[in-house]
């Protein structure tokens, strides 16, 4: 994977997540979300999930063009979407909640990770791969969503060993002065993913940012997109918002420029079909209010909650926050809510 080089003042990426290995593999802590699955990643206490030894059947699907993997038995093993490196896997139920926000729960045994590069049709049959599958396939280290949560409602702060905070409950931004705490724009945003971690940030191109103290610990939503998939999982960052080799800074230069695959193009307004979406996907919204100007916000889709609608993860102003909750508006995409009814486009990456 491309990663991009921290400056000789902060750890590396290797250094932050191979000192934070013990607390990261706990996954997450059961005050904001619940994992059923036994310590030897075989499977939950319930039996929902055994890794299959007995062979693999690989299926080609149009819409977006991808291959599906099945067990003998018929169960969806994975899927691989061409030109994207998001890797969805079967795995453990998990159980993802937010009591304080939001009575909704989301129960999943979709694990999101990320393949070393893009899926292209036949790669099944490459040497790299079928020693890779079996491997991810029983992996229980956190993954995408798993991470994203380490920085939710009640997660608690996670430390490499130099001391750097590298996960724990974020924020989205300072106060600003003059705005209501009623306003969508009471916190500022302009937080990214080095402003939460305190520490300057070099890019590929040799572009260094420098950390705002006043946002130490904050994330507005491009920026936890970036924490969680560049920062955590390894994905390229660059630091504009014009075409680059990764996740560009804002929302809108993410949803329009950023690799992968365009899911659901923006037409100006809201789509009438969603069924594509899968978990892991990052989904694009226009809401501003009072200054609608194309795509402003994005969050992580996670799946149909327990009243079957489809339910994202974001960091938003109202939560002070990543959130999966109904603050200010339904972190759904159906129905007639805010966020719904703002929902303009989706990308797989």
């Amino acid at each position: 994977m491309g990663t991009d080089s921290t400056p000789r003042r902060g750890p590396s990426r290797r250094q932050v997540l191979g000192a934070g290995a013990v607390l990261a593999a706990a996954g997450a802590v059961t005050g904001y979300a619940r994992h059923y699955f036994s310590p030897d990643g075989t499977g939950d206490p319930h039996g929902d999930f055994r890794v299959p030894t007995d062979g693999y059947h690989f299926e080609r699907h149009r819409t977006p063009a991808r291959t599906v993997v099945r067990a003998a038995d018929g169960r969806v093993l994975a899927t691989f979407t061409d030109g994207a490196r998001t890797a969805v896997l079967a795995g453990p139920t998990r159980t993802w909640s937010e009591p304080r926000t939001t009575r909704a729960v989301v129960h999943s045994n979709a694990w999101v990770r990320l393949m070393p590069e893009e899926w292209r049709p036949g790669h099944e049959r490459t040497r790299g791969f079928r020693e890779w599958f079996p491997k991810v396939l029983a992996d229980r280290s956190p993954d995408v969503i798993g991470t994203a949560f380490q920085y939710g409602d009640g997660a608690p702060d996670r430390r490499a060993a130099s001391g750097l905070r590298y996960a724990g409950k974020a924020h989205f931004g300072p106060r600003v002065p003059g705005q209501s705490s009623w306003s969508f724009h009471y916190l500022d945003e302009k937080s990214d993913f080095y402003d939460y971690l305190g520490v300057p940030w070099t890019f590929q191109d040799g572009t260094r940012k420098e950390p705002e103290k006043a946002r130490y610990g904050d994330v507005d939503c491009s920026g936890f997109m970036r924490l969680v998939w560049g920062y955590r999982m390894g994905y390229p960052l660059h630091a504009t918002n014009t075409p680059g080799p990764g996740l560009p800074r804002r929302a809108y230069a993410i949803a329009s420029r950023a690799p992968g695959v365009l899911l659901i193009p923006n037409t100006g307004r809201r789509p009438a079909d969603i069924s594509l979406l899968q978990p892991g996907d990052l989904v694009f919204f226009a809401i501003d209010i009072g200054r609608p100007h194309g795509i402003d916000h994005c969050g992580i889709y996670l799946g149909p909650d327990d009243n079957g609608h489809p339910r994202f993860y974001s960091s938003r102003s109202k939560a002070n926050g990543p959130t999966m909750g109904d603050l200010a508006g339904r972190a759904t995409l159906d129905g007639d809510g805010f966020y719904a009814q703002g929902l303009r486009m989706a990308r797989r990456l």
